[in-house]
């Protein structure tokens, strides 16, 4: 069915992050070291949670879900941007186009849903000390978990679906690095005006009900907060919530501006610098922030080098 209108287009041409040859050599090796930041500290988060039990909790069962995420959207993206940036031909074939926006959007509103549900967490855990453990039960993660990868596959296939199904009129010239929805709207030769507010609208409403729960979550948590005596428990209050504040600033704020701009306002260069940074920058700086900001986690990752090192020496 999704085949059955592009008749004239099988294939599509990137025009990339830049045009120049002596700009793509300079960033090809930054790039390239971003990803395997990206991969190895994520990695990290996956080893350290696992193998420390005292990270079997629900905050780092939500923050092990957010890492893999960020490998599988930045393995969406980087490899092929790299592959790009070496190659004169930047050609992508239909289906690829259609799978790396499907997946893209898929992980991309996941997280969007799994942001709101670690505020949540954090809710829980700050104003319900004594019911915490009882309310996020494995269980119950796993459920909320669950249900943000299955919005996030739901929303992606109706938009790929609408999508790739609008006629295209011979043009496959994409003007960025990556199969954006915007961007492979511009090649459809129908008028659009409708659906792009549709879209618009959807967007906001998809972006607008996760940032307010966030936000009363965190005025709640606030709240209690400043109602803690100690200065020490309210320093500690606030540490394990900047690091998730941090993240859903960077997220929802490179997201508002890509897509909640007005229709009429369509700078393709700021775009593609936006994406960069929402598609290369941001999975690698989540786990950072995570675990240099993280007491509990920077113990656990010096108890799994300390028992390496025993296990070397032994």
């Amino acid at each position: 069915m999704i085949w059955r209108n592009i008749t004239s287009v099988n294939e599509f041409i990137f025009l990339g992050l830049t045009s120049n040859p002596q700009i793509e050599a300079i960033i090809f090796p930054i790039i390239l070291a971003m990803y395997i930041i990206t991969l190895l500290a994520n990695f990290f988060i996956f080893v350290a949670t696992i193998t420390e039990s005292s990270l079997h909790t629900p905050m780092y069962f939500f923050i092990t879900n957010l890492a893999f995420i960020d490998i599988c959207y930045s393995t969406t993206i980087s490899p092929r941007m790299l592959k790009d940036l070496m190659s004169q031909n930047k050609t992508i074939s239909f289906g690829e186009c259609l799978g790396q926006m499907f997946i893209g959007l898929s992980l991309a509103n996941a997280e969007c849903i799994l942001l709101p549900v670690m505020a949540y967490d954090r809710y829980m855990a700050i104003c319900y000390p004594l019911h915490y453990t009882s309310i996020l039960t494995r269980h119950v993660c796993i459920r909320l978990v669950s249900g943000a990868w299955i919005c996030g596959c739901v929303f992606a296939i109706f938009m790929v679906t609408i999508i790739f199904n609008l006629p295209m009129c011979g043009n496959n010239k994409i003007n960025h690095f990556i199969c954006e929805p915007p961007e492979v709207l511009a090649l459809v030769c129908v008028d659009l005006v409708f659906l792009q507010y549709a879209i618009f609208f959807l967007g906001l409403i998809l972006l607008i009900t996760p940032i307010t729960f966030v936000l009363a979550s965190y005025i709640k948590i606030i709240q209690t907060i400043l109602k803690i005596s100690s200065t020490a428990g309210r320093k500690k209050a606030f540490s394990t919530c900047s690091s998730h504040m941090i993240v859903v600033t960077l997220f929802y704020g490179m997201i508002m501006v890509s897509y909640l701009k007005p229709i009429t306002v369509y700078a393709r260069e700021q775009d593609k610098m936006i994406a960069f940074v929402y598609t290369v920058i941001t999975p690698m700086l989540n786990p950072l922030i995570y675990t240099l900001r993280n007491k509990e986690f920077k113990a656990a990752l010096k108890n799994i080098y300390k028992k390496k090192m025993n296990l070397f020496f032994s």
